[in-house]
């Protein structure tokens, strides 16, 4: 794992409005963060350089292009088959997200599907079927809310009933 990258007030902002509006132009960021459109190319040019920004995008609203049916798999697999089932589920299109972690299973994916049926095809056909997969559970997604990552450090993250960090 690289190391992270030190962020200070103005780099926050900068990533916190861009989360917001990833079109924002350069001369808008700058006169929201307080600096010169030259510093602030700087810093968005750091902060892609560090890897912080990885990339810009945009968010689609799966509803609205056929993907009716989302779901959360568990999955636990073999021991030593985690890498080639990771690489192969991210390229199944219907997967959105995968993550390896701890605990009762091995891999938490989202998938997104047109259907019910879709959904009950990709789990059979692609997803039991690899080799390494011992088991998986579905979970319907019936409602989801989006929102935007805080950084360490975000005022946000601190809340009145949170104790003092040396408490």
């Amino acid at each position: 794992m690289s190391q992270p990258s030190t962020l200070d007030d103005t780099d926050r902002r900068i990533v916190h409005l861009l989360q917001q509006d990833g079109r924002m132009s350069m001369r808008d960021l700058a006169a929201a963060v307080h600096v010169s459109r030259a510093h602030v190319y700087t810093r968005v040019k750091r902060l892609l350089d560090e890897g912080v920004i990885r990339r810009f995008t945009i968010q689609v609203d799966p509803e609205r292009v056929g993907f009716s049916t989302s779901a959360y798999l568990t999955m636990k697999v073999e021991q030593n088959s985690w890498r080639q089932i990771r690489d192969t589920l991210a390229a199944l299109p219907w997967v959105e997200h995968v993550a390896l972690v701890s605990g009762d299973f091995d891999v938490l994916l989202l998938v997104r599907s047109a259907s019910n049926k879709t959904l009950r095809d990709l789990v059979f056909t692609h997803i039991q079927n690899m080799p390494g997969v011992r088991s998986t559970r579905t979970l319907l997604v019936f409602d989801e809310t989006d929102h935007l990552p805080a950084l360490p450090g975000d005022p946000e993250l601190i809340r009145e009933s949170d104790p003092p960090p040396d408490a």
